[in-house]
């Protein structure tokens, strides 16, 4: 779902929310193509990319997605907050927030407080400017899910 949010002369913003589906309980899910996409439709010269998981068990990161690596994050993240430990937000005894057939998650979101919600990418000559090494990442921690992450693009076409 895509919506130009305004647009003077030469400038440009516009809000685009992708649609992202894991399949697995911890999974890092390479979004940087995809982002490439949407700077290079907007034909957005300079400015700026913020990109914005809408789920409190999901990260935004930029990191190198090389596969021993991944294993590492995701054995990091299980030895922080392992999902075999019993969690106060999945206790019967909770009476806030809860939605029929709800998940138990709560390492989900132990884990997730350790993470960003959100990056902001500089974009420049067209380009996002990364790293030689590095990707948008989004981090799945209490998949499998389908996803939604918020997206706004604001920049120059000059």
């Amino acid at each position: 779902m895509e919506t130009v949010l305004e647009r003077h002369s030469q400038s440009a913003w516009r809000h685009l929310e992708l649609r992202v589906a894991s399949e697995r309980p911890i999974q890092f899910i390479d979004l940087t193509e995809r982002l490439d996409g949407l700077v290079a439709a907007a034909a957005i010269r300079t400015g700026l990319l913020t990109v914005q998981t809408r789920h409190t068990t999901t990260a935004i990161i930029v990191n190198e997605p090389e596969p021993l690596l991944m294993i590492d994050f995701a054995q990091l993240l299980e030895e922080i907050a392992p999902a075999s430990l019993p969690y106060r937000h999945d206790s019967s005894a909770r009476v806030v927030n809860l939605t029929p057939h709800e998940r138990t998650n709560g390492h989900a979101h132990c884990r997730a407080l350790l993470l960003p919600t959100t990056a902001c990418l500089t974009i420049a000559d067209g380009r996002m400017q990364l790293g030689r090494w590095q990707r948008i990442l989004f981090v799945e921690l209490d998949g499998p899910q389908e996803r939604s992450v918020s997206t706004v693009l604001v920049g120059d076409s000059r």
